[in-house]
């Protein structure tokens, strides 16, 4: 019985852990440009989305909010860039401190790409979107973590 209580205990420990340094991504990142900032949350258990929360320029030139026009789903077209999830489905695997099976969608051009993320010390984030499972055939970029929901 002891043992089984202290098996019960180290998993307890050990899956703390895990979730903790998973945790480490969430937060605020500014994008590469500085133009957007994006929220990376935990959805539930070891599963993280992040959304667009700030964008510098949230309107077009005629005062009309930003769309996700290039979207390839015409239905889609007239949601607001602002609040657009752009990160689905990405899950901490420990042995490679990354974040990965996930996808990131580029409202810019409408695609959506294969990702994997990791930290690099504790303020930059470098993104990986990649095509075909090929994590070698894609294109990079680093946010920076950004204390504070920016107004």
């Amino acid at each position: 019985m002891r043992n089984l209580t202290a098996i019960i205990c180290i998993a307890f420990i050990t899956s703390s852990s895990l979730l903790a340094q998973a945790d480490r991504v969430t937060g605020y990142w500014l994008s590469e440009e500085g133009n957007a900032q994006i929220e990376i949350y935990r959805v539930s258990g070891n599963q993280y989305n992040g959304r667009i929360v700030w964008l510098e320029e949230p309107l077009e030139d005629d005062g009309t909010q930003k769309v996700d026009s290039e979207n390839p789903d015409r239905s889609l077209r007239n949601r607001p860039i602002l609040g657009l999830e752009i990160l689905t489905g990405f899950t901490y695997n420990p042995s490679r401190q990354e974040w990965e099976k996930g996808r990131i969608y580029d409202p810019d051009n409408g695609r959506t790409y294969d990702c994997y993320m990791a930290l690099d010390g504790h303020n930059t984030l470098k993104i990986r979107g990649f095509v075909l499972g090929m994590r070698w055939l894609g294109r990079s970029t680093e946010w920076s973590r950004d204390r504070s929901l920016r107004e």
